[in-house]
């Protein structure tokens, strides 16, 4: 038996025990997370494919949107079996046609390719808490799809002149051990060299508040809601001074970072899309960031950066809880799967009305 039978066999077997076995809270939660974030992005994608220029970039996002649509009637089918109510996400509703183009064609494999990034993180770590093998496989597709998306980007980016790799830096020419504790601390001022992972990390945040920047810039001048202009114009100044702070630790070793995207945004003042999926999509993105500044600190050794990443998290929390508020406050917040109150429950009389 070869292993694709051998893994055709583990499968059917899986299936055959589970064939009763409730979903549990990870799969619940990163289902309904999962059908949110692609029926968002399949509104971002139609605008895009509506606009796009380049026959390249079309045949792309025209990939991009099969594999969200997809992933959508994969939850469906799981949801139909469990009898699940499917969440409202995002649909026709928030999605305007023939409006003008907000982004270049660039713009819009930057932003795939950086969405196929984040879903790689995203999907692996739903894979690694799902325990039901219809779950299993469908976040194993899900995760197969983001490869050929990033792969895809990252050669499409390249071919177009742009490079949004970490910089090259020397090969060792010996194995060496860490001998001094300024290796994690500064002495007489003064910072060791960067290592690659520290580079690295600092080049995602970088790319991730670069994207940002420009979509929330985007956004502050297509939002018909005044307070939503306002909220989307303080985090693009967020987000540069992130990149400032960012780049500078670069800089410092004389290593180059990289370019706005600002100058992709057109001058359009028409909205494609609903002040609700502008204000998710932007809550969604910093959700995103916080993720990969916690990633990157458990990988940074020295204490600078340390501290750096943890102001630079805090000032994206803040961004995101008054976003949520905006959420809540406008009606937009879809309520995800949760526990039983245990504490409601124990005051019903007759299962339906509560005690006086």
């Amino acid at each position: 038996m070869n292993s694709e039978q051998d893994g055709n066999s583990t499968e059917e077997k899986m299936k055959e025990h589970q064939q009763h076995k409730s979903l549990v809270a990870s799969e619940l939660g990163d289902l309904f997370a999962n059908y949110i974030g692609d029926s968002l992005f399949c509104c971002v994608y139609q605008h895009h494919l509506e606009v796009v220029e380049d026959s390249e970039v079309k045949e792309f996002l025209t990939i991009a949107l099969k594999n969200s649509k997809k992933h959508l009637e994969s939850i469906k089918e799981i949801y139909s079996k469990e009898n699940i109510p499917l969440p409202v996400g995002f649909g026709e509703q928030d999605f305007r046609k023939k409006v003008p183009r907000l982004f270049s064609d660039l713009f819009m494999v930057f932003y795939v390719t950086e969405m196929g990034r984040e879903a790689l993180l995203t999907y692996g770590s739903a894979l690694s808490t799902s325990f039901r093998q219809d779950v299993i496989s469908h976040f194993e597709m899900c995760i197969k799809d983001s490869i050929e998306i990033y792969k895809q980007g990252q050669f499409l980016l390249l071919s177009k002149g742009m490079d949004i790799s970490p910089p090259a830096i020397p090969y060792p020419k010996k194995v060496d051990f860490v001998e001094k504790k300024s290796f994690i601390s500064a002495v007489a001022g003064k910072n060791r060299p960067l290592t690659a992972i520290e580079i690295k990390q600092l080049q995602i945040n970088l790319n991730t508040n670069t994207l940002g920047k420009s979509l929330v810039l985007a956004f502050s001048q297509i939002a018909e809601s005044e307070e939503l202009r306002k909220y989307f114009h303080e985090g693009s100044q967020l987000a540069e001074k992130q990149i400032v702070e960012l780049s500078k630790t670069l800089l410092d070793d004389s290593l180059p970072s990289p370019k706005l995207m600002d100058a992709h945004i057109t001058d359009s003042t028409i909205s494609p899309f609903s002040d609700k999926l502008l204000l998710y999509h932007t809550v969604l993105a910093n959700g995103s960031g916080i993720q990969n500044y916690g990633q990157a600190v458990s990988t940074i050794l020295r204490h600078d950066i340390h501290l750096q990443f943890a102001g630079l998290t805090a000032g994206i929390a803040k961004y995101v809880n008054d976003g949520t508020k905006l959420m809540i406050k406008k009606g937009w917040l879809e309520e995800p799967p949760k526990s039983a109150d245990r504490d409601k429950l124990s005051k019903m009389s007759d299962g339906n009305q509560p005690v006086e």
